[in-house]
């Protein structure tokens, strides 16, 4: 082995990986149509379709898509919340040749309108929701909007039967009507009584599929160029990993949103490809998903550590989980505690990955099968090379064991960042490793552990405090539910650790109490100089603490003492 790269990988064995040749997204969705069709393929609130039906509906979307006027590399916007219409979308504007922007529900129109001029995205498809349509409508109407048609889906009609009547009179200050003699606006429905495309324009493997937004290792949102074979060899390294799959009987719980990263790889093109019954919801409410699993029993569980969490917090019971063989926990670093908890519980094997939306977005993970080393992101993706490289010199790895900058090659590696190539130089060293902006220390056989983002490190008094170490120590705590830290400006010190706490619900909890459970785990550098309780934390859209609205709070603070 030369300097630190590994030799190791997740899938249990080293060697060769392969590609199907010339793979795309929408050449895979075809195969797993083919070997599946008469299998399930989604099921949401209740309503489900075969992988027959799903293909003529996304055949249905392309031809319509394409009458809109989509041809090689037009941006169509997904804004949706998990339903069938963004799988069908998804795949539909794939194959008219359309280049995917993924937009979050949970953005105002201002971030909105700024993807999509961004972006160019010329087509928005949503559903007839407050806030979401009246937000994509308002982008629209704007003078210096790129989008130039909306397609909108009525929520209701994704429901079985009953449920969609019920929806609709129950929820019927929720339903937006769609303004009248708006020719740039048209149903769901309606985009799909075109007939079955013939004519799809050619897809190569090294066309860009998906403009994926992230604020990256800069903090600046831009657009992650991920191609075709970027997000093919992502979903195949998956694959391997899940060594015990069994492909055609698998049921993928899908509670994480498709439009991020995470979600759109493992619990969508992987599950297509593996010919998983997809089991959707549209957010994440406890009653709903409790419901969800005792109906369907779903087999692979993908999701983050604030969700696992909460199925604790929440009661879940043996029975709710016992059909679950599998759990992947990504986005945020996995409380040790609530591992043990959720596998005691669950009796499935929870394993610990990590990956960025620049990677497709998965890099590591410890394995299903063979050492789960705790505290460990595990090891990297079948065809994924890393290395830990030295954080003043991206260009030279430091030794085996010493801290440094997570660095990464591969296929699933992106393409680069939308227009602009100059940051896209920032984040790729000269010897085509990506700079991920996380220190970690790699151990002899290839396990890495990650200290916590190079943005994130905290400065005391030239000391170097990770913010990881300090929460961990707190989620021992057993009245805890979740926990972030974040450096506060300190006029003695340069900076001073903050930590942000929520109780688990009806417990009491003191920050008091808290120092005093603390004094025997971190040192004095480390040690918190505010603990604050709180009701809530504030959370991404999908679902990980946040910490940047509290450095924002925090530098607010004390400029104002």
């Amino acid at each position: 082995m030369e300097g630190n790269a590994v030799e190791h990988t997740s899938s249990g064995a080293p060697g060769s990986f392969a590609l199907p040749p010339g793979e795309t997204l929408v050449s895979m969705f075809d195969a797993a149509v083919a070997r599946f069709a008469a299998r399930p393929a989604m099921d949401f609130l209740g309503r489900r379709w075969n992988y027959a039906h799903l293909a003529d509906a996304v055949a249905r979307a392309a031809e319509g898509f394409r009458r809109l006027g989509v041809t090689h590399g037009t941006r169509v916007g997904l804004c949706l919340p998990n339903t069938p219409f963004h799988i069908i979308c998804y795949f539909g504007a794939l194959k008219a040749g359309a280049i995917v922007v993924n937009f979050s529900p949970l953005y105002v129109e201002e971030e909105l309108a700024a993807q999509a001029k961004d972006s160019g995205t010329e087509i928005m498809v949503t559903v007839d929701l407050d806030p979401l349509l009246p937000r994509v409508l308002g982008v629209m109407y704007r003078g210096d909007s790129p989008v130039k048609r909306i397609v909108v889906c009525r929520f209701s009609d994704a429901l079985p039967m009953l449920k969609g009547l019920l929806f609709r009179l129950a929820k019927r200050k929720s339903i937006v009507p769609l303004p009248v003699g708006d020719a740039r606006i048209m149903t769901f429905a309606s985009l799909l009584e075109a007939p079955p495309i013939t004519d799809a324009p050619p897809v190569a493997a090294s066309d860009i599929a998906v403009l994926q937004y992230t604020g990256g290792t800069t903090g600046i949102p831009k657009g992650v160029m991920l191609t075709h074979r970027n997000l093919s060899a992502n979903l195949r390294q998956m694959e391997a990993l899940l060594v015990a799959t069994r492909p055609g009987e698998e049921r993928m719980l899908a509670v994480i949103p498709f439009f991020h990263v995470f979600a759109m790889t493992v619990a969508m093109n992987n599950a297509i490809a593996i010919g998983a019954e997809i089991i959707m919801l549209p957010r994440f409410e406890w009653k709903m998903l409790r419901a969800a699993l005792r109906r369907t029993r779903p087999t692979i569980f993908p999701g983050v550590p604030t969700l696992f969490k909460a199925c604790l917090d929440n009661g879940a019971t043996r029975d709710d989980l016992s059909s679950v063989r599998a759990c992947s926990s990504g986005g945020a670093p996995l409380p040790m505690a609530v591992k043990e908890q959720f596998e005691a519980l669950s009796g499935c094997t929870m394993v610990e990955g990590y990956g960025l939306t620049e990677a497709s977005p998965v890099c590591f993970s410890n394995p299903f099968v063979g050492e789960n080393r705790p505290g460990t992101i595990g090891l990297p993706l079948l065809g994924l090379r890393a290395e830990i490289r030295d954080l003043e010199d991206p260009s030279r790895a430091v030794p085996l064991g010493e801290k440094g900058e997570l660095c990464v090659a591969g296929p699933n590696v992106m393409a680069g960042y939308w227009n602009r190539p100059d940051e896209t130089a920032q984040v790729m060293t000269d010897d085509g490793m990506l700079r991920t902006g996380d220190v970690g220390i790699m151990d002899a056989d290839g396990y890495v552990t990650l200290v916590d983002r190079i943005k994130d490190l905290i400065l005391v008094s030239g000391f170097n405090v990770y913010p990881r170490v300090i929460e961990e120590a707190i989620y021992r705590h057993e009245a805890v539910a979740a926990v972030t830290c974040v450096g506060m400006p300190d006029e003695y010190r340069g900076e001073a650790p903050a930590a942000f706490v929520q109780p688990r619900p009806g417990v009491t909890l003191t920050p008091a109490e808290l120092r005093e459970f603390l004094s025997d785990k971190l040192n004095a550098v480390e040690m918190p100089r505010l603990i604050e309780v709180r009701e809530t934390l504030p959370r991404t859209a999908v679902g990980k603490l946040s910490k940047k609205e509290l450095q924002q709070e925090m530098r607010a603070r004390v400029k104002a003492a």
